[in-house]
């Protein structure tokens, strides 16, 4: 009866200890979440300066700094199609002091495209939230591409098979999966001309070597005022308030044409769960601001915040997505 007695003792004795360090911990991450961020926060764009991810990140990380109370500084590591900036984030410390806003490709395609990845974007990343949608446009040089419509363009690049090169800002971007989507549905080949970035891309398209892209919005606004370069169509299934003359795929007689690119806001797996829910709730009140919001739509994208668990689903879903259209399609593994 003692032994048994004692034993009892030291079973409840032990459950009190675990739970008040249970307890202890929560307490210190709830803490630490209060206080976070105590200094600057670097967050990591995959892709170069100008960019729409680009442009759409330092207006939301100025919206975050004012919110929180520090700076969110936006540094650019391209290369890889976003692989090599997303991954620097996936083996950061997990401390919420090093995030990445990434992209669709790094996010979902590239885990196809791909032969091999540094990292999962489903198991070594901590989802915070989507942030912005934006659909791409096919855009020509018409002093190169001498076309008016889509079905003018098709029957051009058919009497031209494999001769007509296309940008896109790098491989496994939704520009580049944009066209092969395109490619496919119109029956024609063309030749993938990856770049870094979008400003040298459209200088290039300007000046006609490379006189077709697959691109967002914001990038394409500039160039699309001097007439220089011709937005054929707009990607997705409706058009857009920032070029409302511009006709869907589908419009021209591309059926079933969807496709838009999107950024997301991660960090490293393992941050503790109360900062990323602080980040996931100070992005979603961000995003929801007038202010911000109107100046996102100004330039073509979608404000598009998400809880934590419907980013999560959202990346799975895009991951399964692309991998049916990359494997569809017979697009090459790229070996990085």
């Amino acid at each position: 009866m003692e032994n048994s007695f004692g034993r009892g003792r030291l079973f409840h004795f032990a459950s009190g200890v675990v739970g008040a360090l249970l307890a202890a911990v929560f307490v210190i991450g709830q803490a630490n979440a209060q206080a976070y961020p105590s200094r600057p926060v670097k967050v990591i764009v995959p892709f170069g300066a100008g960019s729409a991810s680009d442009i759409t990140a330092r207006l939301l990380m100025e919206k975050l700094g004012e919110s929180m109370g520090a700076n969110f500084v936006v540094e650019n590591r391209v290369g890889a199609g976003g692989n090599i900036g997303t991954d620097a984030v996936a083996k950061a410390d997990p401390d919420g002091y090093t995030l990445a806003y990434s992209a669709i490709g790094p996010l979902a395609i590239n885990k196809t495209l791909f032969a091999k990845m540094p990292y999962d974007p489903e198991t070594d990343l901590e989802p915070i939230s989507l942030s912005a949608v934006l659909p791409n446009l096919l855009v020509i040089n018409p002093k190169i591409i001498p076309v008016k419509n889509v079905q003018e363009f098709i029957a051009y690049a058919k009497a031209h098979p494999d001769q007509i090169n296309y940008s896109s800002i790098g491989i496994g971007s939704s520009q580049h999966l944009a066209a092969v989507q395109f490619e496919l549905a119109a029956g024609i080949k063309m030749k993938h001309v990856p770049y870094r970035g979008g400003p040298q891309m459209m200088t290039d398209l300007i000046k006609g070597e490379v006189p077709v892209t697959f691109q967002n919005i914001p990038t394409v606004l500039g160039p699309l005022g001097t007439g220089q370069v011709k937005v054929l169509a707009i990607t997705t299934a409706k058009r857009n308030k920032v070029l409302p003359d511009v006709p869907t795929m589908q419009e021209e007689g591309v059926k079933n044409f969807n496709s838009s690119a999107w950024f997301g806001f991660v960090a490293p797996k393992g941050t503790p769960a109360a900062i990323v829910d602080k980040l996931n709730a100070e992005t979603v009140k961000a995003l929801s601001d007038p202010t911000l919001s109107k100046r996102m739509i100004e330039i073509g994208a979608e404000p598009s915040p998400m809880s934590r668990a419907e980013f999560k689903a959202f990346i799975a879903a895009e991951v399964a997505k692309w991998r049916k259209v990359i494997e569809d399609s017979g697009v090459a593994k790229v070996d990085q």
